[in-house]
């Protein structure tokens, strides 16, 4: 039998080059920096339908619950597919329950204090949102799975500060810990950070730092499971007028 002539670095460092290459590509198709802040959302949105497994969705959304009640506009939502039909669209934006949100992002140019401020109210308006979880037959009988912590993060292609932005970029995740809390993020040309709590690491990898944030995104994914059922009576009385209890 011959040697194998694979080489798992190789192929890691293919990997990383295709994404990097796609994230230049679609910058440079941007074009005018102006252009750049309005259209960063889609580069992301490109690369993560690119590089995700297929069972997350990724689209512009506004969150919905049972109660009636609406999230801002998520730049960036990961959501389930494959067992949520009750997915709207209005002039091009989506409305999605938010029992099928995995994970929402806030995605602008450069990173900066006032920017992740605006990412954490985006991010406490999908997280204060009711959600339902319905009862699914398993091998192992009926189950009725506990919905797991929605994902929160900040996209970014360049740093926004004039100088290293570990300090600036721990204090401004730091003042709010509660629904608006960021748990990961990555400028692009700088590294990533992920946080425990208030307790914030950034990483310098400037030329491996989208490849390296998407193998943790995938990660963090995996620990959260599938989306709970959504419990469709909920939903349901909306079709009588009648707005659901909680």
């Amino acid at each position: 039998m011959s040697e194998s002539k694979w080489s798992l670095p190789i192929l890691m460092q293919g990997l990383h080059d295709r994404v990097t290459n796609d994230l230049k590509t679609a910058r440079a198709a941007i074009g005018h920096p102006g252009a750049k802040g309005d259209g960063s959302e889609k580069v992301w949105q490109k690369l993560f339908k690119t590089y995700l497994p297929m069972r997350y969705a990724v689209d512009k959304a506004t969150i919905m619950d049972s109660s009636g009640a609406f999230s801002q506009e998520i730049d960036v939502v990961l959501y389930d597919r494959q067992y949520s039909f009750l997915i709207f669209e209005l002039e091009g934006v989506k409305v999605i329950p938010v029992e099928a949100v995995y994970a929402v992002f806030e995605s602008k140019q450069e990173v900066n204090a006032d920017h992740i401020e605006y990412a954490q109210v985006k991010a406490a308006s999908v997280r204060v949102l009711h959600r339902t979880s319905a009862e699914v037959m398993t091998i192992d009988g009926p189950k009725t799975a506990v919905p797991q912590p929605i994902l929160a993060g900040f996209l970014a292609f360049e740093n926004g500060w004039k100088s290293d932005p570990r300090t600036f970029l721990a204090k401004a995740l730091s003042k709010n810990q509660a629904d608006g809390r960021l748990d990961m993020g990555c400028i692009a040309a700088y590294g990533t950070f992920g946080c425990e709590g208030a307790d914030c690491q950034t990483s310098i990898q400037h030329d491996k730092s989208v490849t390296s944030f998407l193998l943790d995104l995938i990660t963090k994914l995996q620990r959260i499971g599938t989306a709970p059922a959504i419990d469709m009576a909920a939903y349901s009385r909306w079709l009588q007028g009648d707005a659901p209890t909680q």
